[in-house]
């Protein structure tokens, strides 16, 4: 238990080191001040200093409008820049860090990642009875394929609730409010491909409510 512990805070401060680094980099060869980049990307200028000094955790939707802004995808940021160069990258289990930690016991992990400004993700999510991930629209365009492996997912777009049952799959359009919700008592877990296509990227990225 307590070496599974150590582990994990090693892997979520590695994060912290690598998207330090990647932040602070990227904005300075786009001459950007932190100024310019909470403009640029809404996210606040103290979040981004957080960041920079590797003191910040930031949330899905906050690493997604920082990739969307400096024109690079997620796993780009917490990618060492000379791991994202090979036309070819294996990805070693364990390697990627969580990004979601669910109140009981849930997770959202990227599993692999285009370099970006193309924005294709793989990820592996699991939801625990009564969870509830709410995710704010994407990028307009987004798309998202998922297929559920284990228990129940309730998908819920725009209002709309769809029930995806293991084994079944689904296509939905993301860049409107959804959510994705466990829906029965055991454990859901489904695999999610993310799209945002470059062009979409350059668009203003609207700024937390």
């Amino acid at each position: 238990m307590t070496t599974h512990k150590a582990t994990t805070v090693d892997a979520a401060e590695l994060m912290s080191r690598t998207l330090a680094r990647r932040v602070g980099s990227l904005r300075k060869a786009k001459q950007l001040s932190f100024d310019d980049l909470a403009a640029r990307s809404g996210v606040s200028k103290g979040m981004l200093v957080q960041i920079e000094q590797g003191r910040a955790n930031p949330s899905i939707a906050t690493l997604s409008k920082l990739a969307a802004s400096l024109w690079v995808s997620v796993p780009d940021l917490i990618t060492a820049a000379d791991e994202t160069k090979s036309p070819v990258r294996v990805v070693a289990p364990g390697s990627m860090p969580l990004l979601w930690k669910g109140p009981k016991g849930g997770s959202a992990l990227i599993l692999v990642g285009s370099e970006g400004p193309d924005m294709l993700e793989l990820w592996d999510w699991t939801l625990m009875p009564s969870e509830r991930y709410e995710a704010k629209p994407h990028a307009s365009g987004t798309l998202e394929l998922i297929h559920v492996t284990d228990g129940s997912l309730i998908l819920e777009v725009a209002g709309t609730s769809h029930v995806v049952k293991a084994g079944a799959s689904a296509f939905a359009r993301t860049d409107r409010s959804h959510a994705y919700v466990c829906g029965g008592r055991a454990r859901t877990r489904f695999l999610m491909v993310a799209s945002e296509p470059r062009v979409l990227l350059s668009t203003a990225v609207p700024k937390d409510s």
